[in-house]
């Protein structure tokens, strides 16, 4: 029987001992911290390239940022991994993909609605981009945003407003539902009206902590060799503040 989930008061202290949680979780666990984050590097990796040989440049960051929408679902394998290292075990690339084999079904019902979110921003960015740059072959290189014209700037900042409103909703309701849901501390509904709670009665400091995880995380993917070390921290990160939130139930 799943008990009432009150969440603990958190404050800006709060972020910065569960970032240094994180260095210390990536620390402890660097082969399959760094192997996870491969996956999603070389998706990444394949996802630039047709940006680029397509030419729609500017779309790689609405790609980049999309990647906030899916990525509460697709961290539970670290949230995995992090529980094991609390237990004293030594977690391998396994247990990571296992995760998802584990996963409650409330937790798929997540995924689902964040890969319609995502489809949703990714369909208004490309409807954006029709308007704002149109036809012009824009090929991806490493500074080709300062480079622009006053009309992919105007893409960029538009499609940005547009994905923060889109980011903030799945982060209100996913930040800490993911994880109580994985661990079957609560269904769909209570997980997601407990998430809910702890970022509007947390405002500021989950503002903070949604500003200082996005912008890491889409930066990185961006340059894509720093992913593989930011993307372990942040999701260890992530982990750590929803425990400070949600402390572990004495057994």
């Amino acid at each position: 029987m799943m008990t009432t989930l009150t969440p603990k008061r958190l404050t800006l202290t709060d972020i910065s001992i569960s970032i240094g949680n994180g260095l210390t979780a990536l620390h402890t666990m660097p082969r399959v911290s760094v192997s996870y984050a491969m996956v999603f590097v070389v998706f990444g990796m394949i996802l630039l390239t047709a940006v680029g040989a397509f030419g729609v440049s500017p779309m790689a960051l609405p790609f980049a940022g999309g990647f906030m929408l899916v990525g509460p679902i697709l961290l539970a394998g670290y949230f995995e991994l992090a529980r094991l290292q609390e237990r004293g075990q030594r977690p391998d690339l396994g247990d990571a993909f296992r995760a998802f084999g584990r996963a409650p079904a409330g937790l798929w019902m997540l995924a689902v609605l964040c890969a319609f979110l995502f489809l949703i921003w990714i369909t208004d960015a490309g409807v954006l981009y029709s308007f704002t740059i149109g036809g012009t072959h824009l090929s991806y290189d490493l500074d080709w945003l300062p480079h622009q014209g006053s009309d992919v700037l105007a893409f960029e900042l538009w499609g940005a407003l547009m994905g923060s409103v889109l980011a903030y909703m799945i982060f209100t309701i996913s930040a800490f539902s993911v994880p109580l849901i994985y661990e079957g501390r609560a269904g769909l509904v209570q997980g997601v009206s407990a998430s809910a709670r702890t970022v509007l009665g947390n405002f500021l400091v989950c503002l903070v902590w949604g500003i200082v995880l996005g912008s890491v995380i889409v930066l990185s993917i961006l340059l894509l060799p720093v992913l593989l070390f930011t993307l372990p921290v942040m999701s260890y990160a992530s982990f750590a503040l929803y425990r400070r939130a949600f402390p572990p139930q004495p057994q």
